[in-house]
């Protein structure tokens, strides 16, 4: 039975969902038309706009799906709509994770201020492996959501559906032996990326209190440009580390605690995860000018067309 707490987070998860959709399409907007106004493609760019439009499409998906277990539950499984959106529950969310480890591992090559051979060859051919990470992204998702295409999911077990709805890898099997292999491949897709946005935030912080330290050795002012890039980038890397360490406890809490369906538990995690991406897409825009001044400009217009 659905509780007035369960339909207000709920509730909740939907508004994080159109919020994010909004977003997301500013920021899908502002590198799209930097890329179509320019004749070399930015590397920056085509990381926001594979990011942007993965989390748009997997935010969509999420919402659907939100309605579909409440109030079309019976046709949810007998048509087999579960296993298709569990593979692509898993697909987007894996390659979601990916895009955002890749852009702090992108804001960490070109600001850090290494001067090892490896990192300087990296920052010299940055935009040539750009390209390569977001196909290497795509490809690793995929062969992630793929083996749950194997699965019998006809009857469900304590796992439970809403798991995906909370841009997750809901699992529901009838057998145990597979249902081990693919949360070991769930807890993986979201680890891997984990582990490469806890090295860029560490490299970056160090590479900041380096740079600081030369500062303090020159005497140099504070209106640096070099320690304003360190103190934004930090500022974007940290943000999703953070986001993305909540949202790993809220997938390793559903997935081994086992909430019954509908329960405020299971309610509050997919809550909580709706709001990850969301508030990772608001710093990115706060933190660029480009986007900040899209999102002005459609406020502005939706205000004045509200008042006229």
């Amino acid at each position: 039975m659905v509780t007035f707490l369960v339909l207000l987070f709920l509730s909740i998860f939907a508004i994080e969902s159109v919020a994010g959709l909004l977003g997301n399409g500013i920021i899908l907007a502002a590198s799209s038309s930097n890329c179509i106004g320019s004749k070399r493609r930015s590397p920056y760019d085509m990381i926001m706009i594979s990011l942007s439009s993965s989390r748009i499409i997997l935010q969509s998906l999420n919402t659907l799906d939100c309605f579909m277990t409440i109030f079309f539950e019976p046709s949810y499984y007998r048509e087999n709509v579960l296993i298709v959106s569990m593979i692509i529950f898993v697909f987007l969310n894996s390659s979601g994770l990916w895009f955002g480890a890749w852009l702090s591992v992108f804001y960490c090559i070109k600001v850090a201020s290494f001067t090892q051979s490896f990192f300087i060859w990296l920052k010299q051919r940055i935009a040539r492996l750009v390209p390569w990470m977001v196909l290497t992204s795509w490809l690793y998702s995929f062969a992630t959501a793929i083996p749950f295409a194997w699965d019998d999911y006809g009857v469900p077990i304590n796992f439970t559906a809403a798991l995906s709805m909370a841009n997750s890898s809901a699992m529901r099997t009838t057998r145990k032996d597979s249902l081990g292999l693919l949360i070991l491949l769930c807890n993986a897709a979201v680890s891997l990326p984990l582990i490469l946005s806890v090295v860029s935030s560490v490299l970056l912080i160090r590479s900041l209190w380096v740079h600081s330290r030369q500062m303090q050795n020159n005497a140099s002012g504070f209106g640096d440009p070099s320690l304003e890039a360190h103190v934004k980038a930090i500022k974007s890397v940290c943000s999703f580390l953070i986001f993305y360490i909540i949202y790993f406890i809220c997938v390793l809490l559903l997935l081994f605690n086992g909430f019954s369906r509908f329960s405020t538990e299971e309610s509050v995690c997919a809550a909580v995860m709706g709001a990850c991406p969301t508030g990772h897409t608001m710093v990115l825009i706060w933190s660029n000018p480009k986007f900040r001044e899209l999102a002005a400009r459609i406020w502005q217009h939706i205000t004045s067309s509200c008042s006229s």
